[in-house]
């Protein structure tokens, strides 16, 4: 079959006015703007807003929006009961799939709505907290209406007013992660949602693919990479790994060929927030990015967004194991908006069920000589 790509690489499967993302020149936009111009200047909620409606809002529409999300944040029975009822070993991004199933169980299928979108985006910092304090041996904290979404979230981690500085890193981390074209995990929302399930489908589909270290896992590994080569040659070390031909977390990306415009930004706030993994970093990407080059001259590799968020996450004072967690925190609300921009599409015959060809490469069977085998 004519037009095979491995990994449906260069395929345009779907159309979509919710972000641009240019690989070539290293361009992010939401809604036609800029990453580099919202990402530290605007609140997670605007941003949400901004994907779900296509508009920034009023401060009127702020304001409504905000209050919506905020009396929302509590956990259904059903939810609350799951979170419960898990293994404190569970990976939390587990959790948050099971959850996210358990919150929207239902006895009919509904059609997902921006209410619903709204609905879940809200819930999930509450889910992961309310499942990391357990984890830690500690009671649950409810949530807060005054408290912004990012601000909310830290203050459930830890019981604690957050720091103004870790509610700012942490907001403009949540802007930067919200949306990034038709990536693995929304793919995979926009598939499900095509075939006319609900919102919650979409959403779970999507965290599996999540999951994956060449998506969203990518953070907490280099975390680890990180404290492998503190104290040592970075050189030796980055020569060993090519040797042994293991990957650089943190580095290459399917659609950029040049700096992911997310990682410049990340890069930027680690060296002003957390100088200490700043100087190893800094370092480690130096090196990395030259070996590569010489090794691979024809495929262009750049740090991507994990790596530098890694730094900007522990500032912040997250543990690892909500790292990937966290990235679908904000990562949610580009989902929802595809899953409604896909039931939109189809409603209006612009778009339809998402079901592209294979092509089959196995072997065509002489009945006779099956028989004769067996």
């Amino acid at each position: 079959m004519e037009g095979y790509q491995k990994g449906l690489d260069g395929v345009i499967a779907v159309q979509t006015e919710i972000s641009l993302v240019n690989g070539k020149e290293g361009i992010l936009r939401y809604r036609g703007y800029d990453i580099a111009d919202i990402a530290r200047s605007r609140t997670f909620e605007e941003v949400a807003y901004l994907l779900w409606f296509g508009e920034f809002p009023t401060p009127d529409e702020l304001e409504k929006l905000t209050s919506q999300m905020a009396s929302q944040r509590e956990l259904s029975p059903a939810a609350s009961t799951t979170v419960n009822a898990m293994d404190v070993k569970t990976n939390p991004i587990d959790v948050l799939r099971t959850v996210i199933s358990a919150q929207a169980a239902t006895d009919r299928l509904i059609k997902p709505t921006q209410e619903d979108a709204i609905a879940t985006a809200a819930s999930i910092p509450t889910l992961l907290a309310t499942f990391y304090r357990r984890r830690q041996g500690e009671d649950a904290i409810p949530p807060r209406e005054d408290l912004g979404h990012a601000a909310n979230y830290l203050y459930m981690l830890t019981g604690e007013e957050p720091d103004e500085s870790h509610v700012a890193a942490l907001n403009a981390y949540l802007v930067m992660l919200a949306d990034h074209g038709m990536n693995a995990s929304t793919f995979t929302a926009r598939v499900i949602a095509s075939t006319g399930s609900d919102l919650a489908s979409s959403l779970v589909g999507a965290i599996g693919a999540l999951k994956g270290p060449l998506h969203g896992g990518a953070p907490s590994y280099v975390m680890e990479q990180l404290a492998e080569v503190r104290g040592r040659d970075v050189e030796e070390w980055a020569q060993e790994m090519l040797a042994r031909r293991e990957r650089f977390m943190g580095f290459g990306h399917p659609i950029y060929r040049t700096y992911d415009p997310r990682a410049r930004i990340l890069r930027e706030m680690a060296e002003e927030l957390n100088p200490d993994f700043f100087a190893t970093a800094s370092k480690v990407e130096e090196v990395v990015l030259r070996l590569l080059t010489e090794r691979y001259p024809d495929r262009p590799m750049a740090t991507n967004v994990e790596f530098y968020s890694a730094g900007v996450l522990e500032f912040i004072g997250l543990p690892t194991i909500l790292f990937t967690p966290t990235f679908a925190t904000s990562r949610a609300v580009g989902w929802s908006a595809h899953v409604l921009e896909q039931v939109r599409q189809q409603e209006e015959r612009t778009s339809k069920i998402i079901r592209p060809q294979s092509e089959y490469i196995g072997p065509i069977r002489d009945p006779e000589v099956s028989a004769a085998r067996s």
